[in-house]
């Protein structure tokens, strides 16, 4: 089934992933075409040089390896935490599990929420190099709160190994539960000004009006990308395995020095960074469309065919905006707030009052944002069935024989790593190979349109819940016939693999569909929203995670059987957790569908407009 027409649109984003890509959320950060879109270098010719006026020469590749380690540093520190956190907090601070993981989910949720807030302070108030400095202190400050959680035994709970081995470990205390939550603050902070800014802070570096300077920005994605694989790999293996094989200390002490280091290197370069001042946030904007729009509401609009000229204020083009949007009759109450009253037009030109007066360029970027929401909604459930990844398939892996050879024992934080795997090996063959073929069958420049992506990746997320399901049936059989006092079943844990494995796939068609497809269906500065929904959706998610989460756990116990996720994951019903997941997933491919089949897209509509007025010139030319 034909979701869309994407025949004439941009080829497959680059091969990452959703714990790779950074937000950016900037009105200019992102405002130039990505380097791999076939019109790159004719927009980039026709961007503003008024924002060059406050810029001194760039940095360039000078400057590079210091923006890079900032970020880096800071990935490696929030990326190697979060994926051994779950047993962090039931080994460490004796928390059950469903606790864990509803700790998790709302940290998570946060920190994805952080950027959008993180992102409006530096393009409306202090700029980018600002927000990157302050965060990195806040950083720093998050990672050096939880080496002294780990270090200090008063700060986290204690247990012997008599109540360890009876299961009756005390949880942590008020004040203990204070500090950490207090971390885990200074963190969010420090992730929601880094992760919106280094991206655009890095490309600023560089003069995007010269060849020279659009070649430095390609190879500076290519770099940036790579090292958010590298440091991924790093995180989910090195530093996991001395989380859990040598001392939390440590693994928390060796990302917290490098986050030190990253920030002395961030500063040495203070001469020779390019600093761009603020521009606004978009956000505003869509602010102002909306109050505009809600305040001349009692305005009649003109019928369908009227003469409209000079009825909406449609100034020229100003700035790092290269795509003119045509008006539309989609959400039309949207469209009172383009119309000119007497009065609310300058002698300049601009609106006497933001708020009562937006251009059609603004009205229209904002019903991209309205059309795009329903299909943005579909990726929460995805998304949680996605998060089990970091939760109760940590708790599975700990409950299953981990050895590889006699000494060697794989930590359960690094099986992610399964899934980035898959990704990293699926994506070139489905770029290079399988797409041309099938852009041969489909005429699609993509092989197939991006709502097809992002629903066969819906699909692949309700097969992992179906074969983790199964998975957890069998381990659990197995850890109940061999009866061990550890409860561990003996068998391996690469019995796990498949259902990561496909979940690999469920992001390699769902996560990178949804941001190809965000990128598309906005002009150039709302790429800020594109990259951003894709972060919320995996907030939504968590806070969604949580709440099933906690909600199973409450109805599902009896006085004769307990919840399905008791802490002793051997009695629980863990796999029923997952069909649960599965069958929410089912109904929302159901919405997907629906959603998908009425959307149109923008960039359609963008190329018949531009049709449209070719073959009105030629008509004028044969008269």
């Amino acid at each position: 089934m034909v979701l869309g027409d994407e025949k004439k649109l941009r080829p497959s984003w680059p091969a990452c992933w959703s714990k790779c890509l950074p937000i950016s959320s900037s009105r200019s950060s992102l405002s130039l075409p990505s380097p791999e879109n076939e019109e790159y270098d004719e927009k980039v010719d026709r961007v503003s040089t008024n924002s060059k006026k406050n810029q001194r020469k760039p940095g360039g590749w000078k400057s590079m390896p210091l923006v890079l380690g900032n970020e880096t540093f800071e990935r490696l520190a929030t990326v190697g935490l979060l994926a051994n956190f779950m047993m962090f907090l039931m080994t460490q601070f004796h928390m059950d599990q469903v606790s864990a993981s509803n700790v998790i989910n709302m940290w998570s949720g946060v920190t994805n929420f952080a950027p959008l807030l993180g992102a409006f302070i530096s393009d409306a108030y202090v700029g980018r190099f600002l927000t990157i400095a302050v965060s990195s202190f806040a950083s720093l400050l998050g990672m050096v709160t939880l080496t002294l959680i780990a270090w200090i035994p008063q700060l986290h709970p204690q247990c012997t190994p008599q109540q360890s081995q009876l299961h009756r470990c005390k949880g942590p205390t008020t004040s203990q539960m204070g500090v950490l939550v207090m971390a885990l603050g200074w963190l969010s902070i420090g992730t929601g000004g880094i992760r919106p800014c280094s991206l655009p802070f890095g490309v600023d570096q560089f003069d995007a009006t010269t060849d020279q300077g659009r070649k430095d920005i390609n190879s500076f994605f290519n770099w940036y990308y790579t090292t958010f694989t590298v440091v991924l790999i790093i995180a989910l293996t090195a530093v996991v395995y001395i989380q859990d094989s040598v001392s939390w200390v440590w693994g928390f002490g060796i990302p917290t020095a490098l986050m030190l280091c990253s920030i002395i290197l961030f500063f040495v370069g203070t001469k020779l960074y390019v600093y761009v001042k603020p521009e606004g946030s978009v956000f505003s904007g869509i602010a102002q469309a909306v109050v505009a729009a809600y305040k001349k509401r009692k305005l009649k609009l003109p019928d369908e065919g009227d003469h409209v000229d000079g009825v909406f204020y449609d100034p020229p083009l100003k700035g790092s905006i290269v795509t003119k949007l045509p008006l539309t009759n989609e959400f039309r109450i949207l469209n009172k707030a383009a119309i000119v009253i007497e009065g609310e037009v300058k002698p300049d030109g601009s609106p006497e009052n933001k708020w009562r007066l937006c251009s059609i360029q603004l009205i229209e970027e904002v019903k991209c944002l309205v059309r795009v929401v329903p299909i943005w909604a579909s990726g929460i459930i995805c998304f949680t069935a996605m998060a089990q990844q970091g939760t109760f398939t940590i708790s599975q892996a700990m409950k299953m024989d981990r050895h590889l050879g006699p000494k060697f024992q794989i930590p359960a934080g690094s099986l992610v790593v399964i899934s980035m795997i898959t990704v990293g090996a699926w994506l070139p063959f489905y770029d290079r190979i399988l797409v041309p073929s099938l852009r041969k069958i489909t005429k699609i420049e993509g092989g197939i349109t991006l709502l097809q992506r992002i629903g066969i990746g819906i699909v692949f997320s309700i097969l992992s819940m179906v074969v983790a399901g199964l998975m957890e049936e069998m381990r659990r059989a197995s850890a109940i016939s061999a009866g061990r006092p550890d409860g561990i079943a003996p068998i391996s844990v690469m019995w796990l693999a498949p259902q990561l494995i496909v979940m690999g796939f469920a992001e390699a068609f769902n996560i990178i569909g949804q941001l190809e497809f965000y990128y598309k269906e906005f002009p150039e500065n709302m790429r800020s929203v594109a990259n951003s929904l894709f972060f919320v959706t995996v907030a939504g998610a968590n806070y969604l995670s949580s709440f099933v989460v906690t909600t199973v756990h409450k109805v599902t116990g009896t006085h004769d059987h307990p919840d399905w996720l008791t802490n002793d994951i051997n009695a629980g019903k863990v796999d029923y957790f997952y069909y649960l997941l599965a069958g929410m997933g089912v109904l929302n491919f159901v919405y997907f569908l629906v959603v998908a089949k009425r959307y149109n897209y923008t960039s359609r509509m963008q190329i018949s407009e531009e049709k449209t007025e070719f073959d009105v010139e030629l008509s004028d030319i044969k008269h």
